[in-house]
Protein backbone atom coordinates (compact mmCIF):
# COMPACT_ATOMS: atom_id res chain seq x y z
CA UNK A 1 0.00 0.00 0.00
CA UNK A 2 1.39 3.39 -1.06
CA UNK A 3 0.26 5.98 1.48
CA UNK A 4 0.82 9.71 1.08
CA UNK A 5 0.44 11.82 4.21
CA UNK A 6 0.15 15.55 3.53
CA UNK A 7 1.13 17.49 6.64
CA UNK A 8 3.34 16.73 9.62
CA UNK A 9 1.41 18.26 12.49
CA UNK A 10 0.15 16.22 15.43
CA UNK A 11 -2.16 14.07 13.26
CA UNK A 12 0.18 13.41 10.34
CA UNK A 13 3.18 12.72 12.54
CA UNK A 14 1.28 10.28 14.75
CA UNK A 15 -0.05 8.42 11.71
CA UNK A 16 3.40 8.18 10.11
CA UNK A 17 5.03 6.95 13.33
CA UNK A 18 2.27 4.38 13.82
CA UNK A 19 2.85 3.05 10.28
CA UNK A 20 6.64 2.91 10.61
CA UNK A 21 8.30 -0.45 10.00
CA UNK A 22 5.16 -1.92 8.42
CA UNK A 23 6.61 -4.10 5.66
CA UNK A 24 3.53 -3.95 3.40
CA UNK A 25 3.06 -0.17 3.67
CA UNK A 26 5.17 2.51 2.00
CA UNK A 27 4.68 6.04 3.31
CA UNK A 28 5.54 9.34 1.65
CA UNK A 29 5.29 12.18 4.16
CA UNK A 30 5.20 15.69 2.73
CA UNK A 31 5.27 19.07 4.45
CA UNK A 32 6.28 22.61 3.52
CA UNK A 33 8.71 22.65 6.48
CA UNK A 34 11.37 20.12 7.43
CA UNK A 35 10.35 20.20 11.08
CA UNK A 36 7.39 19.40 13.31
CA UNK A 37 6.04 22.41 15.24
CA UNK A 38 4.62 22.21 18.76
CA UNK A 39 1.84 24.75 18.32
CA UNK A 40 0.63 25.07 21.95
CA UNK A 41 3.88 26.85 22.85
CA UNK A 42 4.05 29.31 19.96
CA UNK A 43 3.06 32.08 22.34
CA UNK A 44 6.16 31.44 24.47
CA UNK A 45 8.38 31.81 21.41
CA UNK A 46 6.57 35.05 20.56
CA UNK A 47 7.15 36.45 24.07
CA UNK A 48 10.81 35.34 24.28
CA UNK A 49 10.15 32.60 26.82
CA UNK A 50 11.45 29.81 24.57
CA UNK A 51 13.66 29.54 21.53
CA UNK A 52 12.09 28.35 18.27
CA UNK A 53 14.38 25.30 18.26
CA UNK A 54 12.94 24.22 21.63
CA UNK A 55 9.51 23.56 20.14
CA UNK A 56 10.58 22.32 16.70
CA UNK A 57 11.97 18.91 15.77
CA UNK A 58 13.52 17.82 12.44
CA UNK A 59 11.19 15.41 10.66
CA UNK A 60 14.02 13.43 9.12
CA UNK A 61 15.49 12.82 12.57
CA UNK A 62 12.20 11.29 13.71
CA UNK A 63 12.37 8.70 10.94
CA UNK A 64 16.06 7.88 10.88
CA UNK A 65 16.66 4.18 10.13
CA UNK A 66 12.99 3.65 9.23
CA UNK A 67 13.00 2.31 5.68
CA UNK A 68 9.33 2.42 4.76
CA UNK A 69 8.96 6.18 5.28
CA UNK A 70 10.26 8.85 2.92
CA UNK A 71 9.99 12.61 3.37
CA UNK A 72 9.85 15.49 0.90
CA UNK A 73 9.62 19.26 1.45
CA UNK A 74 6.80 20.46 -0.78
CA UNK A 75 3.24 21.77 -0.79
CA UNK A 76 0.12 20.18 -2.26
CA UNK A 77 -1.15 22.19 -5.21
CA UNK A 78 -3.99 19.93 -6.31
CA UNK A 79 -5.50 16.51 -5.73
CA UNK A 80 -6.73 14.44 -8.69
CA UNK A 81 -8.95 11.76 -7.11
CA UNK A 82 -9.85 10.08 -10.41
CA UNK A 83 -6.16 9.52 -11.17
CA UNK A 84 -5.05 8.76 -7.57
CA UNK A 85 -2.52 11.54 -8.00
CA UNK A 86 -1.24 14.44 -5.88
CA UNK A 87 0.20 17.45 -7.69
CA UNK A 88 2.92 19.20 -5.67
CA UNK A 89 5.48 21.94 -6.24
CA UNK A 90 8.17 19.33 -6.93
CA UNK A 91 6.15 16.97 -9.12
CA UNK A 92 3.29 14.49 -9.14
CA UNK A 93 2.95 11.49 -6.81
CA UNK A 94 0.66 8.50 -7.17
CA UNK A 95 -1.01 6.92 -4.16
CA UNK A 96 -3.17 4.03 -3.07
CA UNK A 97 -4.28 5.95 0.01
CA UNK A 98 -4.06 9.72 0.52
CA UNK A 99 -4.32 11.25 3.99
CA UNK A 100 -4.82 14.99 4.36
CA UNK A 101 -3.41 16.28 7.64
CA UNK A 102 -2.80 19.82 6.43
CA UNK A 103 -4.11 21.44 9.61
CA UNK A 104 -5.47 24.94 9.87
CA UNK A 105 -4.37 28.51 9.45
CA UNK A 106 -5.53 31.86 10.82
CA UNK A 107 -9.08 32.89 9.96
CA UNK A 108 -9.54 36.64 9.47
CA UNK A 109 -13.19 36.11 8.45
CA UNK A 110 -12.71 37.94 5.16
CA UNK A 111 -11.35 41.16 6.67
CA UNK A 112 -8.45 41.80 4.29
CA UNK A 113 -7.47 45.08 5.91
CA UNK A 114 -7.03 43.47 9.31
CA UNK A 115 -5.22 40.53 7.71
CA UNK A 116 -2.64 42.79 6.09
CA UNK A 117 -1.88 44.67 9.33
CA UNK A 118 -2.41 42.24 12.23
CA UNK A 119 0.07 39.65 13.53
CA UNK A 120 -1.15 36.03 13.38
CA UNK A 121 0.54 33.18 15.25
CA UNK A 122 -0.03 29.82 13.57
CA UNK A 123 3.57 28.90 12.71
CA UNK A 124 7.06 29.14 14.16
CA UNK A 125 8.00 31.81 11.63
CA UNK A 126 4.96 33.91 12.59
CA UNK A 127 5.81 33.54 16.28
CA UNK A 128 9.36 34.73 15.57
CA UNK A 129 8.05 37.65 13.51
CA UNK A 130 5.81 38.63 16.43
CA UNK A 131 8.72 38.42 18.87
CA UNK A 132 10.79 40.64 16.60
CA UNK A 133 7.95 43.17 16.39
CA UNK A 134 7.28 43.26 20.14
CA UNK A 135 10.93 43.94 20.99
CA UNK A 136 11.46 46.38 18.12
CA UNK A 137 8.29 48.19 19.13
CA UNK A 138 9.76 49.15 22.52
CA UNK A 139 13.03 50.18 20.92
CA UNK A 140 10.99 52.52 18.72
CA UNK A 141 9.02 53.73 21.75
CA UNK A 142 12.26 55.25 23.06
CA UNK A 143 12.33 57.41 19.93
CA UNK A 144 8.71 58.56 20.10
CA UNK A 145 8.38 62.32 19.58
CA UNK A 146 4.82 62.76 20.86
CA UNK A 147 2.75 61.34 23.70
CA UNK A 148 0.30 59.96 21.14
CA UNK A 149 3.02 58.05 19.30
CA UNK A 150 4.40 56.75 22.59
CA UNK A 151 0.97 55.46 23.66
CA UNK A 152 0.54 53.69 20.31
CA UNK A 153 3.77 51.83 21.02
CA UNK A 154 2.75 51.14 24.63
CA UNK A 155 -0.63 49.60 23.73
CA UNK A 156 -1.05 45.93 22.80
CA UNK A 157 -4.39 44.55 21.64
CA UNK A 158 -4.99 40.80 21.51
CA UNK A 159 -8.02 39.58 19.55
CA UNK A 160 -9.55 36.25 20.61
CA UNK A 161 -10.29 34.95 24.09
CA UNK A 162 -9.51 31.30 23.44
CA UNK A 163 -6.45 29.54 24.92
CA UNK A 164 -3.99 31.26 22.56
CA UNK A 165 -5.32 34.76 23.23
CA UNK A 166 -5.52 34.21 26.99
CA UNK A 167 -2.01 32.73 27.19
CA UNK A 168 -0.54 35.43 24.98
CA UNK A 169 -2.17 38.24 26.99
CA UNK A 170 -0.95 36.75 30.27
CA UNK A 171 2.61 36.31 28.98
CA UNK A 172 2.81 39.93 27.77
CA UNK A 173 1.38 41.14 31.09
CA UNK A 174 4.13 39.26 32.93
CA UNK A 175 6.76 40.80 30.63
CA UNK A 176 5.38 44.21 31.54
CA UNK A 177 5.59 43.41 35.24
CA UNK A 178 8.94 41.64 35.55
CA UNK A 179 11.10 42.27 32.48
CA UNK A 180 10.37 45.33 30.36
CA UNK A 181 10.88 47.94 33.14
CA UNK A 182 14.41 46.58 33.65
CA UNK A 183 15.18 46.58 29.92
CA UNK A 184 13.71 50.03 29.28
CA UNK A 185 14.05 52.14 32.46
CA UNK A 186 13.35 55.28 30.42
CA UNK A 187 9.76 54.17 29.76
CA UNK A 188 6.88 54.35 32.24
CA UNK A 189 5.23 50.92 32.01
CA UNK A 190 2.38 51.95 34.27
CA UNK A 191 1.08 53.57 31.06
CA UNK A 192 1.32 50.36 29.04
CA UNK A 193 -2.10 48.99 28.09
CA UNK A 194 -2.86 45.35 27.30
CA UNK A 195 -6.35 44.67 25.99
CA UNK A 196 -8.02 41.36 25.17
CA UNK A 197 -11.04 41.55 22.86
CA UNK A 198 -13.42 38.57 22.65
CA UNK A 199 -16.59 38.34 20.58
CA UNK A 200 -18.42 35.95 22.92
CA UNK A 201 -19.60 36.74 26.47
CA UNK A 202 -16.59 35.08 28.15
CA UNK A 203 -12.98 34.02 27.75
CA UNK A 204 -12.18 30.31 27.27
CA UNK A 205 -15.78 29.78 26.17
CA UNK A 206 -15.09 26.16 25.18
CA UNK A 207 -14.10 25.26 28.74
CA UNK A 208 -16.21 25.13 31.90
CA UNK A 209 -17.90 28.20 33.35
CA UNK A 210 -15.51 28.06 36.32
CA UNK A 211 -12.49 28.11 34.01
CA UNK A 212 -13.94 30.99 32.00
CA UNK A 213 -14.57 33.12 35.07
CA UNK A 214 -11.27 32.18 36.69
CA UNK A 215 -9.23 32.97 33.58
CA UNK A 216 -10.84 36.40 33.32
CA UNK A 217 -10.14 37.00 37.01
CA UNK A 218 -6.47 36.05 36.53
CA UNK A 219 -6.14 38.32 33.50
CA UNK A 220 -7.69 41.27 35.32
CA UNK A 221 -5.34 40.70 38.28
CA UNK A 222 -2.40 40.85 35.85
CA UNK A 223 -3.63 44.20 34.55
CA UNK A 224 -5.19 43.04 31.29
CA UNK A 225 -8.35 44.86 30.21
CA UNK A 226 -10.84 42.24 28.97
CA UNK A 227 -13.57 43.35 26.56
CA UNK A 228 -16.17 40.64 25.90
CA UNK A 229 -19.08 40.77 23.42
CA UNK A 230 -16.80 42.90 21.27
CA UNK A 231 -15.26 42.33 17.84
CA UNK A 232 -12.69 44.18 15.78
CA UNK A 233 -14.27 45.81 12.76
CA UNK A 234 -11.23 47.51 11.22
CA UNK A 235 -7.50 48.01 11.69
CA UNK A 236 -5.20 50.03 9.44
CA UNK A 237 -1.92 49.40 11.26
CA UNK A 238 -2.47 52.19 13.78
CA UNK A 239 -6.19 52.61 14.48
CA UNK A 240 -8.51 49.85 15.67
CA UNK A 241 -12.27 50.22 15.34
CA UNK A 242 -14.35 48.02 17.64
CA UNK A 243 -17.98 46.95 17.21
CA UNK A 244 -18.86 49.14 20.19
CA UNK A 245 -17.67 52.18 18.25
CA UNK A 246 -14.59 52.59 20.45
CA UNK A 247 -11.37 53.66 18.72
CA UNK A 248 -8.02 52.35 19.99
CA UNK A 249 -4.66 53.42 18.65
CA UNK A 250 -1.95 50.78 18.65
CA UNK A 251 0.96 49.52 16.55
CA UNK A 252 0.47 45.97 17.84
CA UNK A 253 -2.64 43.95 17.11
CA UNK A 254 -2.23 40.20 17.72
CA UNK A 255 -4.86 38.04 16.02
CA UNK A 256 -5.89 34.80 17.76
CA UNK A 257 -9.59 34.93 16.94
CA UNK A 258 -10.15 31.87 14.79
CA UNK A 259 -8.79 29.23 12.44
CA UNK A 260 -9.80 27.68 9.13
CA UNK A 261 -8.73 24.46 7.45
CA UNK A 262 -6.04 24.31 4.78
CA UNK A 263 -8.06 22.57 2.07
CA UNK A 264 -6.10 21.81 -1.12
CA UNK A 265 -7.61 22.22 -4.58
CA UNK A 266 -9.37 19.15 -5.93
CA UNK A 267 -11.65 18.48 -2.97
CA UNK A 268 -15.32 18.70 -3.93
CA UNK A 269 -16.68 21.96 -2.49
CA UNK A 270 -19.88 20.18 -1.38
CA UNK A 271 -17.82 18.26 1.21
CA UNK A 272 -16.40 21.42 2.79
CA UNK A 273 -18.30 22.75 5.79
CA UNK A 274 -18.08 25.69 8.19
CA UNK A 275 -14.53 26.61 9.19
CA UNK A 276 -13.20 25.24 5.89
CA UNK A 277 -13.19 21.70 7.27
CA UNK A 278 -13.71 18.57 5.19
CA UNK A 279 -16.61 16.29 6.07
CA UNK A 280 -15.50 12.74 6.90
CA UNK A 281 -17.17 9.54 8.07
CA UNK A 282 -16.45 7.74 11.34
CA UNK A 283 -13.33 6.20 9.77
CA UNK A 284 -12.00 9.63 8.74
CA UNK A 285 -12.68 8.86 5.07
CA UNK A 286 -13.71 11.95 3.11
CA UNK A 287 -17.36 11.79 2.06
CA UNK A 288 -17.77 10.65 -1.54
CA UNK A 289 -14.27 9.17 -1.90
CA UNK A 290 -12.90 5.65 -1.62
CA UNK A 291 -9.29 6.16 -0.58
CA UNK A 292 -8.85 9.75 0.63
CA UNK A 293 -8.87 10.51 4.35
CA UNK A 294 -8.66 13.68 6.45
CA UNK A 295 -7.45 13.81 10.05
CA UNK A 296 -6.78 16.52 12.61
CA UNK A 297 -7.97 20.11 12.47
CA UNK A 298 -9.06 19.84 8.86
CA UNK A 299 -11.47 16.95 9.50
CA UNK A 300 -15.13 17.47 10.38
CA UNK A 301 -16.73 14.35 11.84
CA UNK A 302 -20.20 14.25 13.35
CA UNK A 303 -20.77 11.70 16.11
CA UNK A 304 -23.46 11.29 18.79
CA UNK A 305 -21.06 12.78 21.34
CA UNK A 306 -19.93 15.56 18.99
CA UNK A 307 -22.83 16.40 16.64
CA UNK A 308 -21.09 19.61 15.55
CA UNK A 309 -17.66 18.09 15.01
CA UNK A 310 -14.74 17.53 17.34
CA UNK A 311 -12.82 20.38 18.96
CA UNK A 312 -9.66 21.28 17.03
CA UNK A 313 -7.24 20.07 19.69
CA UNK A 314 -3.92 18.25 19.57
CA UNK A 315 -5.32 15.26 21.46
CA UNK A 316 -8.10 14.78 18.90
CA UNK A 317 -5.57 14.92 16.04
CA UNK A 318 -3.21 12.45 17.71
CA UNK A 319 -5.97 9.93 18.38
CA UNK A 320 -7.38 10.21 14.86
CA UNK A 321 -3.90 9.49 13.48
CA UNK A 322 -3.55 6.48 15.78
CA UNK A 323 -6.98 5.07 14.88
CA UNK A 324 -6.46 5.50 11.13
CA UNK A 325 -3.10 3.72 11.34
CA UNK A 326 -4.80 0.69 12.93
CA UNK A 327 -7.48 0.67 10.22
CA UNK A 328 -4.93 0.91 7.37
CA UNK A 329 -3.00 -2.03 8.86
CA UNK A 330 -6.23 -4.05 8.88
CA UNK A 331 -6.78 -3.15 5.21
CA UNK A 332 -3.35 -4.45 4.29
CA UNK A 333 -3.82 -7.62 6.34
CA UNK A 334 -7.18 -8.30 4.71
CA UNK A 335 -9.07 -7.76 7.95
CA UNK A 336 -11.24 -4.80 7.00
CA UNK A 337 -13.99 -6.17 9.24
CA UNK A 338 -11.77 -5.33 12.23
CA UNK A 339 -11.63 -1.61 11.40
CA UNK A 340 -12.86 0.64 14.19
CA UNK A 341 -14.90 3.81 14.06
CA UNK A 342 -13.22 6.78 15.67
CA UNK A 343 -14.46 7.72 19.12
CA UNK A 344 -12.87 10.56 21.02
CA UNK A 345 -12.46 10.15 24.75
CA UNK A 346 -11.94 13.60 26.21
CA UNK A 347 -9.18 13.55 28.82
CA UNK A 348 -9.56 17.22 29.65
CA UNK A 349 -8.65 20.72 28.53
CA UNK A 350 -6.33 23.29 30.03
CA UNK A 351 -4.91 26.77 29.60
CA UNK A 352 -2.32 28.82 31.43
CA UNK A 353 -2.58 32.53 32.13
CA UNK A 354 0.70 33.21 33.90
CA UNK A 355 3.05 32.28 36.68
CA UNK A 356 1.23 29.85 39.03
CA UNK A 357 -2.00 30.66 37.18
CA UNK A 358 -3.78 28.08 35.03
CA UNK A 359 -7.11 26.31 34.66
CA UNK A 360 -7.75 22.60 34.03
CA UNK A 361 -11.04 20.83 33.30
CA UNK A 362 -11.18 17.03 33.68
CA UNK A 363 -14.44 15.40 32.48
CA UNK A 364 -14.18 12.06 34.32
CA UNK A 365 -14.35 12.43 37.22
CA UNK A 366 -15.80 15.89 36.63
CA UNK A 367 -13.20 18.14 38.14
CA UNK A 368 -11.99 21.71 37.85
CA UNK A 369 -8.57 22.85 39.01
CA UNK A 370 -7.12 26.33 39.13
CA UNK A 371 -4.02 28.13 40.33
CA UNK A 372 -0.67 26.54 41.13
CA UNK A 373 -1.73 22.89 40.87
CA UNK A 374 -3.37 23.44 37.48
CA UNK A 375 -0.25 25.31 36.33
CA UNK A 376 1.94 22.36 37.39
CA UNK A 377 -0.30 19.91 35.50
CA UNK A 378 -0.22 22.15 32.42
CA UNK A 379 3.60 22.23 32.44
CA UNK A 380 3.92 18.47 32.99
CA UNK A 381 1.58 17.57 30.12
CA UNK A 382 3.34 19.89 27.68
CA UNK A 383 6.78 18.60 28.63
CA UNK A 384 5.64 15.02 27.97
CA UNK A 385 4.15 15.89 24.56
CA UNK A 386 7.27 17.66 23.26
CA UNK A 387 9.35 15.60 20.80
CA UNK A 388 12.91 14.78 21.78
CA UNK A 389 14.64 14.40 25.15
CA UNK A 390 16.92 17.36 24.41
CA UNK A 391 13.98 19.66 23.70
CA UNK A 392 12.20 18.56 26.87
CA UNK A 393 15.32 19.22 28.92
CA UNK A 394 15.90 22.64 27.35
CA UNK A 395 12.30 23.70 27.94
CA UNK A 396 12.39 22.48 31.54
CA UNK A 397 15.64 24.39 32.20
CA UNK A 398 14.20 27.54 30.57
CA UNK A 399 11.05 27.35 32.67
CA UNK A 400 13.04 26.64 35.83
CA UNK A 401 15.38 29.57 35.17
CA UNK A 402 12.47 31.89 34.45
CA UNK A 403 10.59 30.77 37.56
CA UNK A 404 13.43 31.65 39.95
CA UNK A 405 14.85 34.71 38.14
CA UNK A 406 11.60 36.25 36.80
CA UNK A 407 13.49 36.69 33.53
CA UNK A 408 14.26 35.11 30.16
CA UNK A 409 17.25 35.80 27.97
CA UNK A 410 15.87 35.35 24.45
CA UNK A 411 14.93 38.95 23.67
CA UNK A 412 17.00 39.13 20.50
CA UNK A 413 16.46 41.17 17.35
CA UNK A 414 18.19 39.11 14.66
CA UNK A 415 18.39 40.59 11.19
CA UNK A 416 19.76 39.07 8.01
CA UNK A 417 22.63 41.52 7.59
CA UNK A 418 23.76 39.91 4.33
CA UNK A 419 20.39 40.47 2.71
CA UNK A 420 20.20 44.01 4.06
CA UNK A 421 23.63 44.83 2.67
CA UNK A 422 22.63 43.42 -0.69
Amino acid sequence: MRVIIAGCGFAGLKLARSLSRQKDIEVLLIDKNNYHQFQPLFYQVATAGLDASNISFPIRKVFQKIRNIRFRITSVQEIKPNENKVVTTIGDFNYDVLVLATGATTNFFGNEKVQSNAFPMKSTSEALALRHHIISNFENALLARTDEELQERMTVLVVGGGPTGVELSGAIAEMRKYILPKDYPELDFSKMKILLVEGSPETLAAMSEKSSKQSQHYLTALGVTVKTNTVVKDYDGTTVTLSTGEIIRTKTLLWAAGIKGNVPAGIDASYIVKGNRIKVDRYNKITGTENIYAIGDIAYMETPKYPHGHPQLANVAINQGKNLAINLKHQVDGNKHLQKEFEYHDKGTMATVGRNLAVVDIPKPKLHLGGWLAWLIWMSVHIVLILGVKNRLQIFINWLYKYFTYDQNLRLIIRNSYREEK
